[in-house]
């Protein structure tokens, strides 16, 4: 009888460290699950942050703002504008049986014109 009890006192404490070990994994997988949640609702925040910030620098009237402030730009006025038109009297058909026109670079064109 003393073995038979000292065989289930083994296995009782075999047992009884096992749920120990096992709660105190539950434990640190429950914090570390805790943290992840935390995380990933920081990162989502900050998500939020980053696509309002973007929505802010993308507007019209801010990159109008930009441009002519740091960027020196100006709306093109129509006497800076230069118009291309096809050669007098000829139609797209026409255009596109004729030979070629000459090519002109359009930073020369550019540079042409003013």
């Amino acid at each position: 009888m003393t073995k038979v009890n000292a065989v289930l006192i083994a296995v009782l404490m075999t047992c009884a460290l096992l749920l120990v070990t096992s709660q105190h994994r539950a434990r640190k997988a429950f914090i570390e699950l805790e943290r992840a949640q935390a995380m990933a609702r920081k990162h989502e925040v900050q998500w939020n942050q980053l696509q309002l910030e973007q929505t802010q620098l993308a507007k019209h009237s801010r990159i109008d703002a930009v441009a002519r402030k740091d960027l020196r730009m100006l709306p093109v006025a129509p006497e800076r504008t230069l118009y291309v038109a096809s050669p007098a009297g000829r139609g797209a058909a026409d255009a596109a049986s004729a030979p070629p026109l000459p090519v002109v670079p359009a930073v020369a064109a550019v540079r042409e014109f003013r």
